[in-house]
């Protein structure tokens, strides 16, 4: 009896070194509370780059690198745009951008576990979400199963590429960056 019981007890230990890749990402994502992040951002052939926090449920604050100091802020019900310098502010509700659906955590795992994971150049791991006229593809990095980015059509259908870096996943933050500026 003593055997059987220790025998499954390493059977335990081992069974997650033999999981699939969609299993581990899954995993992964399921013990991610808040990441952040470097990102390089394309759309319509322009880059941007800035620092992000995502806390899940469909928290975001992202501080760009731009002359313009534009932040980008989302509280879990609206998305502020907001350009420190000029003044420039652009508010938008959450549902009508794909961030809606990329801020939730419990959405994208059930999303993932039912679709099939598609590998590119033997590095990342890719899949594919469509919802609501969205598509989303997300990416992971196929060896340690990191976000590493994800790929969208913004509210003007532009296409826009979000590569992201340098990940902390789980880190202290404070929760004041996620109250959404004022117009002023």
């Amino acid at each position: 009896m003593l055997k059987i019981l220790i025998f499954l007890i390493v059977l335990n230990l081992y069974l997650p070194a033999f999981s699939s890749p969609k299993e581990k990402i899954i995993s992964k994502l399921k013990l991610t509370n808040n990441l952040s992040f470097n990102f390089v951002q394309n759309i319509n052939d322009k880059s941007e780059k800035g620092k992000c926090t995502i806390k899940y449920p469909k928290k975001i604050f992202c501080e760009y690198k731009n002359t313009n100091k534009k932040i980008a802020v989302s509280d879990g019900k609206f998305l502020v745009i907001k350009n420190r310098i000029g003044g420039s502010y652009y508010i938008y509700s959450l549902k009508k951008t794909p961030l809606e659906l990329l801020l939730d955590r419990d959405y994208l795992i059930s999303k993932i576990n039912s679709l099939e994971p598609r590998e590119i150049d033997n590095k990342y791991i890719n899949f594919k979400i469509i919802e609501n006229n969205n598509e989303i593809n997300i990416f992971f990095n196929k060896k340690n199963f990191d976000l590493i980015g994800w790929q969208t059509e913004d509210i003007y259908q532009n296409l826009t590429i979000t590569f992201i870096s340098s990940v902390k996943i789980n880190q202290k933050i404070d929760n004041n960056i996620f109250i959404l500026p004022k117009n002023n």
